[in-house]
């Protein structure tokens, strides 16, 4: 089994998801009392969510580069960024690094394509919806047809993220309201929608809606375990 390294805490509560994930994985493919082999750096999301606040990316980048280094030189055969906006890093992180890195932009369009899924919505935080890093990879990749929430809807799901998400408050009023944007993309023809953020799983999943999820923490985190076990 090749070892994983997760660059973690962004926040803690979706880097909990990908360790059950990674082991429930292993577990369900080797049986017996098999586990995932992992290394986690985890980072003070405080100090990751001030910098993303003031734009200062150079700093990030160069945080996240360094982490990973330390992952590879810890025995990592791939690198997962265990968050979608701090996808943001790659290009720089790849400089430096010898090892794969899982990009979670590529398993998602990946997994619509496979589906047969042409128009989704990506939700995220406004760095992901906003920013080209992500759409760019699913548009230019995958030919994938993006579409992102109007202005006040993109506010909505960005506040719900860092206020609530990444603390592990879960309200059935942030569901509903998270439910009624992916009603309004349904009308304007979208088949499937993207959870951009590796916390939204905590707050949607495919049984609340008609539409289908991309649940890009699973779909990551099954993806690295395919690759562990190839």
């Amino acid at each position: 089994m090749k070892k994983i390294g997760l660059i973690g805490g962004i926040t803690w509560q979706s880097t909990q998801l990908y360790y059950q994930l990674l082991n429930t994985k292993v577990a369900e493919v080797l049986g017996g009392q098999s586990s995932c082999s992992c290394i986690i750096e985890s980072v003070n999301f405080a100090d990751i969510s001030a910098k993303q606040a003031a734009g200062d990316w150079d700093t990030l980048h160069q945080q996240m580069t360094e982490i990973a280094v330390r992952l590879e030189k810890a025995g990592a055969d791939i690198i997962l960024v265990c968050a979608n906006t701090m996808h943001l890093s790659v290009p720089a992180i790849k400089e430096a690094i010898n090892v794969p890195l899982l990009h979670i932009a590529e398993v998602a369009g990946a997994v619509v394509k496979e589906k047969g899924s042409q128009k989704v919505l990506l939700l995220g935080t406004k760095y992901t919806m906003e920013l080209d890093f992500y759409k760019d990879v699913l548009q230019k990749q995958f030919a994938i047809d993006v579409i992102i929430p109007n202005e006040q809807d993109r506010e909505i799901v960005h506040s719900i993220i860092y206020t609530e998400l990444a603390k592990g408050i879960i309200t059935e009023k942030s569901k509903q309201q998270y439910l009624e944007i992916i009603k309004k993309a349904e009308k304007d023809g979208v088949d499937a929608v993207i959870l951009g953020c590796t916390e939204i799983p905590l707050l949607i999943q495919q049984d609340d809606c008609d539409v289908l999820i991309i649940d890009t923490t699973k779909e990551h985190a099954f993806a690295a375990v395919k690759f562990a076990l190839d």
